[in-house]
């Protein structure tokens, strides 16, 4: 068989008179197979043109067409193409085999047109040697079409899970990002961001496809999702501390002035130096504790004309004519209270510790309100409350003598009999609302 082109159809035709045996054996080598004649010039077998040599060759509206060994009897409107006649070199001799196979001996072996690279296949394509001949086949990734190859397109085949790259000949897969190419080169698994140096600040929390980055508590992550930035707390309240706020990095504390300690975590508590032995106070003085600090006062505190009869109570003889119009006894007595403090705000109970029978009791503010900061609400005949009238700031002192007046009518033998006791308070304001 003998591939040709008719009407630029590719087909298939019988040739006559082609020999697809093994020739006879000859005598001579003048001698050609039929369809040749001996060139004694080039002393080759030479193809006869039987479309000259043979009367009408061919019938009716069929045309002829000389070929190698034989003639083609076609359409009129057919178009061939004659191959090329190979050249034969003056010294080669006869081949008396078939096509693709040369005399090796007494027998005919196949000739690997490959290997000699005597054929006709495209740069692109790859020749296989057959029994006789030889085929060309395409590369893998690769279809023929007519005589070229041309890329197969695998991505149109789904063959990868998220990306498919077509590259000549082959195909690669790729991943969205936050994962990976699984072992068969196809399938994505996630990636664990966390485990590969995720560029979280703190902590990293690994997702599917991508990850979270997330902060200690005390911080807040940043615009750009990654770094962590200390909250400043002590701008969010000012309720956060009773005395100020320190903001820390995390987190803040709490501080109390001096002469305060943290109590919990936000409270502040005067610290009693009297009670804890931080102060300074000599052996002839008594420490008073007062809000954020002490005072050290004098042990007697009694003045002429009084006398000191026992631990902050001072008498007032009635055989000295200077004590006729002064209080019997004085009892000092010493108090602290923060500032701001709600008004009116009862502070200070007086109470008295010993009454006549009969006796009326009045309760006054003899000395020390000058502004009318205080005043003096009676309970009863025996206790009256000491009010504080107007909120006040520290730090500030006063020093308040309370007098209690008693009238004894049954006392007739003297008239209407009065005496007086007074309770000198100092009162300390502290530097703070706690």
């Amino acid at each position: 068989m003998q591939g040709v082109c008719v009407s630029f159809v590719c087909v298939c035709v019988l040739l006559h008179n082609v020999i697809s045996q093994p020739p006879k054996e000859i005598d001579t080598q003048t001698e050609c197979t039929d369809g040749y004649h001996w060139d004694p010039q080039t002393e080759h077998c030479k193809d006869i043109n039987e479309c000259e040599t043979i009367p009408d060759a061919c019938k009716g509206e069929m045309k002829c067409f000389n070929h190698y060994g034989g003639y083609l009897c076609l359409p009129r409107s057919a178009s061939v193409i004659p191959a090329p006649e190979p050249p034969i070199a003056p010294t080669e001799a006869f081949n008396p085999c078939p096509l693709g196979y040369e005399p090796q001996g007494d027998s005919c072996v196949d000739v690997d047109e490959c290997e000699r690279d005597e054929h006709d296949c495209q740069p692109s394509q790859q020749c296989v040697n057959t029994l006789g001949a030889f085929t060309c086949h395409c590369p893998d990734g690769y279809r023929k079409v007519g005589t070229e190859c041309i890329d197969i397109d695998e991505c149109r085949y789904r063959y990868c899970q998220h990306r498919c790259v077509n590259v000549p000949g082959s195909f690669t897969c790729q991943c969205e990002p936050g994962f990976q190419l699984a072992g068969n080169n196809r399938s994505c698994v996630d990636v664990n961001e966390c485990d590969m140096g995720a560029p979280c600040s703190q902590r990293c929390y690994n997702t599917y496809g991508t990850f979270l980055c997330r902060c200690e508590h005390g911080y807040e992550l940043g615009p750009d999702g990654f770094a962590c930035n200390d909250v400043d707390e002590c701008s969010y309240s000012s309720y956060l501390c009773q005395h100020r706020c320190v903001n820390q990095p995390g987190k803040f504390s709490c501080v109390c002035p001096e002469g305060y300690q943290l109590q919990g975590t936000r409270l502040c508590q005067d610290i009693n130096e009297c009670e804890t032995g931080a102060h300074q106070c000599t052996d002839t003085q008594t420490c008073v504790n007062i809000h954020g600090r002490y005072q050290c006062v004098d042990a007697n505190r009694c003045l002429d004309p009084y006398v000191q009869v026992s631990d902050n109570r001072c008498v007032c003889p009635v055989t000295k004519a200077a004590c006729r119009d002064l209080p019997f006894s004085i009892v000092h007595r010493y108090m602290s209270i923060t500032s701001e403090r709600s008004v009116p705000s009862d502070i200070f109970q007086i109470q008295a510790t010993s009454v006549s029978p009969g006796a009326y009791n009045t309760f006054r503010i003899r000395s020390g309100d000058t502004h009318g900061d205080f005043y003096i609400r009676q309970i009863n005949n025996i206790s009256a409350m000491l009010v504080l009238a107007r909120a006040v700031s520290g730090p500030r002192e006063y020093t308040l003598d309370l007098e209690m007046v008693s009238v004894n009518p049954l006392l007739s033998y003297q008239g209407n009999y009065q005496s007086s006791s007074a309770l000198r308070l100092s009162i300390y304001i502290g530097p703070y609302t706690f």
